[in-house]
């Protein structure tokens, strides 16, 4: 019997929860841990031993092994706690000081969206200066002598040149909201807010979906989550719309709103309307009624992926975006395998084990915090178990687990992996720290206690005992056992405050349970190639090499095997195509053949043209950049494209040309003209990385200490008439 089709059999077996006292078994691994004199404990790993030493802040339950994996964690935070940094893109790879948390053993460095996950797990409660000092490593003023002088949130070294293909820095507000008791960081926070909002609503958001562009926050491993075809090809990313992204972005406007309010500033009410319509424009796009979750992303067309990440679906739900019947599908749909919850579904056979078919812990530290938002205590002890079976055998808080094993790596010849897995991972470590504040104590993000304990974990964590107890900084917390446990979540039913310690007395509640999902198909259908397209009279004549599905300008047509005739029209039509696998899954979008009237305006700027017909335009520029690899730097070129038509105001659009391979089409952007109106382009700078004051140290490429750079060689200005 595969693991696949035993799934249910052992999610079943392990519904009573765990007898995890001072040791664990899985797939013929064992973990077990003894108690030392003096607080410490030595951990007997899967292939390893570990001596635990006695930690600053101790939780005291029946299980050693939960205590002594708490001690680790915080083992593990402590040799993160660092006061230089270094990355070999960075300063030719010396020593930076920074009094920072380092983000793992193999990733001696701080990065934006793993520094603010982990300290929006709960590291500002463990060491706020630290958490403080990482985060104003990342703000930076602008360099150039034009460009805008900040603070902005960095966007990290990434796809196609960073920023704006990959647009999830604002998670960095995540983690400052927690940390605005210091006047000096609120000023810089609320500056750097103000700033990169500014700039997202100039450069990323696209009015006609009411959405931000740019790559899914955390999966920036292209062709593991993308199609295999975005290797080499990143536009599309820069073009489509991601839900975690998209949910970063309504969490940081919520936040501007409050910000703004609280400084009596005009633009309050501004934030809020935005983040209102942005909520909406998520409903409205990401949610797939056949599935019942929200999609991970949707192309620059609107078309639909039938893939799905449980990052964006958990934040989705714990920022309220996902509310009512959709959260608690959301989360009841999403599958799981015994070992945990893969960050990505379905899976990718062509790809290796890293993102794909992986357990990351601090993802699942996320959907724990959404299982405790809808009260659901299958999930909840899912999670957990999860998360302290993977660190129990690795005897560390590794960065990710294979899925099937959930070990730090696993043979599969060239698909083998994890490809990276650094021990003492940040984000992992803070993980586990959740686990225990928030999963097991209830402590949440606004300092309430509202424990959520799922009645299948009291064996374990209570056995014999009636209390049990978590130091914190500054704050302990007593959970008293209740003398009946008829039900299946346990929840505060009073507490008492004596001095820094709150005893919360515990009451069991029966509440309905959303049930583990695991009968999926785990691996999703190859994309096709794209579809050949020949003019054939009034028709265009679309063949498939392969029985599939037919997109056209995002909009499915529907099946087609062999060839199909679609009417041509005076306007851009693209298609693209789809394969259909077990369980009715779509397979990723193939690339897109695009056909249409298609004007291409080249010559010195400014250039022009005359619109043949009124209404709406497609333009995008012909271009290359050979200024880093696909897979990283700082130097995506930006521009502002100004369009001028006579009888109407000038039309301003940015146009993103990322790291190319050869000549490649930019992302494209709309405009409107009258019939017969002669327009002028002009093409000006807009921004990017290199132009921020911080990546003067940047020696992984050009853009860096050689000086800001944000150039492409353009070539000819496509202009298409839109349906």
């Amino acid at each position: 019997m595969s693991i696949f089709s035993s799934m249910m059999m052992a999610l079943t077996a392990g519904a009573h929860g765990p007898m995890w006292h001072d040791s664990l078994q899985w797939r013929n691994q064992n973990a077990s841990i003894e108690m030392q004199a003096g607080g410490g404990f030595l951990l007997h790993a899967a292939h390893a031993q570990r001596m635990i030493p006695a930690p600053p802040y101790a939780v005291q339950t029946a299980s050693p092994l939960f205590d002594g994996l708490y001690a680790m964690a915080q083992d593990d935070l402590r040799q993160d706690s660092v006061n230089a940094i270094r990355d070999g893109a960075y300063d030719h790879n010396q020593p930076i000081p920074c009094d920072c948390f380092a983000t793992g053993e193999k990733w001696p460095y701080v990065w934006t969206r793993d520094l603010s996950f982990s300290v929006d797990l709960g590291l500002w409660r463990y060491d706020a200066a630290r958490s403080r000092n990482g985060l104003l490593f990342k703000l930076s003023d602008g360099r150039a002598p034009d460009a805008p002088k900040g603070p902005f949130v960095m966007q990290d070294t990434g796809s196609g040149g960073s920023w704006p293909v990959s647009t999830d820095r604002v998670a960095w507000f995540l983690a400052a909201r927690h940390l605005l008791d210091d006047s000096a960081f609120a000023s810089d926070t609320w500056k750097a807010l103000a700033n990169t909002l500014e700039q997202d609503r100039q450069y990323v958001f696209d009015a006609n979906m009411g959405l931000y562009r740019g790559e899914t926050s955390f999966l920036d491993w292209r062709e593991q989550t993308y199609p295999a075809w975005t290797q080499n090809d990143v536009v599309p990313i820069a073009q489509s719309f991601a839900l975690s992204t998209n949910v970063l972005h309504y969490q940081a406007l919520q936040l501007a709103a409050r910000l703004a309010g609280e400084r009596h500033d005009a633009r309050a009410a501004d934030y809020q309307a935005q983040a209102d319509a942005l909520k909406a424009a998520i409903n409205a796009h990401f949610w797939r009624d056949d599935r019942g979750m929200y999609m991970s992303y949707i192309g620059g067309d609107g078309a639909p992926y039938d893939t799905y990440d449980l990052l964006g679906i958990a934040l989705a739900i714990d920022s309220g975006v996902a509310e009512g019947d959709r959260a608690r599908q959301a989360l009841a749909n999403y599958p799981v395998w015994p070992a945990g919850s893969p960050v990505i579904w379905p899976e990718r056979a062509d790809q290796p084990i890293y993102h794909n078919r992986a357990i990351w812990p601090f993802v699942s530290a996320y959907a724990l915090r959404a299982a405790r938002k809808l009260d659901d205590p299958a999930h909840i002890a899912f999670e957990i178990t999860s998360m302290m079976r993977g660190a129990a055998l690795a005897g560390s808080n590794m960065e990710n687990y294979e899925l099937t094993t959930e070990a730090p790596h696993v043979d599969d010849g060239k698909f083998s992996g994890p490809v990276v897995d650094s021990p003492r991972q940040l984000w992992s470590v803070a993980a586990y720290l959740a686990l225990v504040g928030e999963g097991v104590f209830g402590l949440d993000n606004d300092g309430h206690i509202e424990p959520k304990l799922p009645v299948s974990l009291v064996p374990m964590l209570f056995g014999k005992r009636d209390s049990i107890s978590l130091q914190l900084p500054g704050k302990r917390i007593t959970l008293q056992l209740p003398k009946k446990l008829e039900g299946n979540l346990l929840v505060a039913d009073g507490s008492t405050q004596r001095g820094d310690e709150s005893v919360v007395q515990l009451k069991a509640i029966k509440v309905p349970e959303l049930g583990l999902h695991s009968t999926v198909p785990p691996f999703a259908p190859t994309a096709p190639a794209a579809p050949e397209v020949a003019r054939d009279g009034a028709n265009w004549q679309v063949h498939s090499t392969a029985p599939g599905v037919l997109y056209l300008n995002g909009q499915r047509v529907g099946a087609i095997e062999g060839t199909l005739a679609v009417p041509a029209t005076n306007a851009l039509q693209c298609f693209s195509l789809t394969q259909t696998g077990a369980g009715g899954l779509e397979s990723l979008q193939s690339p897109s053949r695009c056909e249409g009237p298609f004007a291409n305006v080249d010559g010195a700027w400014p250039r022009a043209w005359t619109a043949p017909s009124a209404g709406n335009y497609q333009v995008a520029l012909n271009y290359r950049n050979d200024h880093g690899p696909i897979t990283t730097g700082v130097t995506a070129a930006v521009k502002m494209l100004a369009i001028r038509c006579e009888g109407s105001a000038e039309q301003r659009v940015p146009l993103v040309m990322p790291h190319s391979v050869g000549e490649e089409l930019s992302t494209t952007a709309q405009f409107s003209a009258a019939a017969g109106a002669h327009c002028s382009f002009a093409l000006d700078d807009g921004f990017n990385m290199s132009y921020l004051a911080h990546n003067a140290h940047y020696t992984g490429g050009v853009g860096g200490s050689d000086g800001p750079l944000n150039h492409a060689d353009v070539g000819a200005l496509r202009i298409v008439p839109l349906p």
